[in-house]
């Protein structure tokens, strides 16, 4: 049976996040979070400021985490779930403190929010 093109997009991530470090791995971490609950406006214009223009080409990282983010943006909510669940099946305990990270914004977000 062949794989669906999701299937497969999940098969290529999976072997990228294999060989990433344990920094780039907190880095897919935080894009992986942002994905699931966009941070708050305030965060987003802190985050542009530090945002430099550089002469160099992207690392090979940047372009997985690019390519990742265009697949991303077409997976259906079942895909991006099915990632996480695949993704769980690799590294548990990543999983488990992205659910976490996951939370604590949506907490943050709605209380910050009841206080304005």
């Amino acid at each position: 049976m062949a794989l669906s093109v999701q299937e497969q997009e999940f098969k290529t991530v999976l072997h990228w996040f294999s060989t990433w470090s344990p920094y780039q791995r907190q880095d897919f971490m935080s894009d992986l979070v942002n994905k699931a609950v966009p941070p708050d406006v305030d965060s987003l214009f802190d985050s542009m400021k530090t945002l430099k223009v550089n002469d160099k080409p992207p690392s090979i990282f940047e372009c997985q985490i690019k390519l990742f983010t265009d697949w991303f943006n077409f997976w259906s909510e079942k895909h991006r779930d099915d990632f996480i669940r695949k993704l769980g099946e690799v590294a548990p305990e990543f999983v488990q403190q992205f659910h976490a990270l996951v939370e604590s914004r949506k907490a943050n977000s709605s209380s910050s929010g009841m206080q304005s």
